[in-house]
């Protein structure tokens, strides 16, 4: 049912476009028979939003991975670079509740492990909305930025790093079952801010998942079934994301490429000092308007990204590799 609602969807969008483009173009040749200048301005204005909206649409096509249509769990941690790291995983993670305001998704804070001194060390971030996932994988890898520390008493320019993850929303009921006698719960105080429940309390939950080894620790809810609840949310959709690493490595397997570990991978680079400059490093992309990006304008990064995999991917067919 989820999949049919989705199809239906897309079909209504591509019939109600269809439908006004059709009706503006008469009009349109109605004002050029007429001489009606001032509609003809107006309707010339809907046919150039109508061809930003095909545009839109068509470039979507390209997200037709099996979980591409889903929302998205961002995990960002704190790299090298001390305090610096942390206020730099706090920035990245307002620049993505800010790309998802721009383009009308709700965000939500799963967890957050606040810095010694500022910024964050930790934080799971939910995005919901249509292709959340396809567009936000992207952002998978370690970013980088060069800026002036605002901590540092000498003003000298400091490098920070952040790990940014992308996770599908799992759906539970689908895809993922887990044996309850694979996991083990343990429950230990939180730690940080979050008043006298914090401190007194036993509300924290870290699961791990024994076959995976995967582990999740939440703390940021205050009551420990909440925190267990959202800790599965992450474990589930942690567990999709392996089995989707697993897929492609089996698939590179058959083609005899190499798949290189993602940590490691710098994806892009914001620099605020001596210039101002934001580059991808896989797709070449790159704008000299690093504050917009900051405030969340990400879509022509995010785009360049996925063209460019079309791309790779046609030229690897072609050659038959």
């Amino acid at each position: 049912m989820r999949k049919l609602s989705a199809v239906r969807g897309e079909l209504e969008t591509w019939t109600n476009l269809s439908s006004e483009v059709a009706s503006t173009v008469e009009l349109f040749v109605l004002a050029v028979e007429e001489g009606d200048d001032v509609l003809g301005v107006q309707l010339a204005t809907d046919l150039r939003k109508y061809t930003k909206s095909v545009e839109s649409l068509e470039f979507e096509l390209q997200l037709s991975g099996e979980y591409d249509s889903r929302s998205a769990i961002l995990y960002v941690k704190q790299g090298a670079g001390g305090v610096d790291a942390q206020d730099w995983a706090e920035i990245l993670v307002r620049m993505y509740t800010r790309w998802a305001e721009r383009r009308g998704f709700a965000s939500e804070v799963l967890d957050l492990t606040p810095g010694d001194e500022a910024g964050v060390k930790s934080a799971a971030i939910k995005i919901d909305g249509k292709y959340a996932y396809g567009y936000l994988r992207s952002e998978r890898g370690v970013h980088r930025l060069v800026r002036l520390s605002p901590f540092d008493a000498d003003n000298r320019r400091h490098t920070s790093f952040a790990l940014v993850e992308v996770l599908p929303e799992a759906d539970e009921a689908e895809e993922v079952k887990i044996d309850p006698d694979d996991l083990r719960i343990d429950v230990y105080r939180a730690s940080g801010n979050g008043g006298q429940n914090v401190q007194k309390n036993s509300t924290a939950i870290r699961l791990t998942h024994l076959p995976s080894k995967l582990v999740v620790a939440v703390q940021n809810e205050r009551s420990q079934a909440q925190n267990r609840e959202v800790a599965m949310r992450i474990l589930l959709s942690r567990l999709v994301d392996l089995d989707i690493k697993k897929k492609a490595e089996e698939r590179a397997a058959l083609k005899g490429e190499h798949v290189s570990a993602e940590f490691g991978r710098q994806v892009r680079s914001y620099v605020l000092h001596p210039y101002q400059m934001v580059k991808d490093h896989r797709s070449d992309f790159q704008t000299a308007d690093a504050q917009n990006v900051l405030d969340g304008d990400l879509d022509d990064l995010l785009k360049a990204f996925l063209s460019s995999q079309v791309e790779s991917a046609s030229v690897s067919a072609e050659t038959g590799k």
